[in-house]
C-alpha cells in the first residue's frame, strides 16, 4: 500500500437532524488523541467505530457535545512573524487558527 498524501488525509464531520449520534473520520494526530482520551473518560458518549488501515479513524460521538468554534482572524498571515510582533501574540494568534478547525475539547455543555 502506499503512503497517504497530506491532501487525501481528510478529516468529515458527518450527521443529521434526524440521529442524535455525529460521525466524526479523521486523519488529524491531534483529533484522534482527543477522541481517543474523551472516549475513554465518556465511552457512553463518544466510541470508536472502526480504525483505518492507513492510520484513519471514525468515532461516533453524541451530537450535542461537538462544538465548532469560529473566532475572527485578528492578524493578517497569522503564519508569518512579522519582524514587530511579539512572539507571545503569535502563539495566541495560531491558537486561535486551530481553534477554528473544531477541535474537540472535554469541557462541553450539553445544548437545550
Amino acid at each position: 500500500m502506499t503512503k497517504l498524501k497530506k491532501i487525501e488525509k481528510e478529516t468529515i464531520i458527518l450527521f443529521n437532524e434526524a440521529e442524535d449520534m455525529a460521525n466524526i473520520y479523521t486523519y488529524n494526530a491531534s483529533l484522534k488523541k482527543s477522541l481517543e482520551a474523551f472516549s475513554r473518560k465518556y465511552p457512553d458518549l463518544c466510541r470508536l467505530e472502526k480504525p483505518e488501515c492507513q492510520g484513519g479513524v471514525s468515532y461516533l460521538l453524541h451530537k450535542p457535545r461537538l462544538s465548532i468554534r469560529l473566532q475572527p482572524h485578528t492578524v493578517r498571515n497569522a503564519d508569518k512573524k512579522p519582524a514587530s510582533m511579539p512572539s507571545k501574540m503569535v502563539s495566541t494568534v495560531r491558537q486561535s487558527n486551530a481553534s477554528i478547525r473544531g477541535v474537540l475539547r472535554s469541557e462541553y455543555r450539553v445544548c437545550t
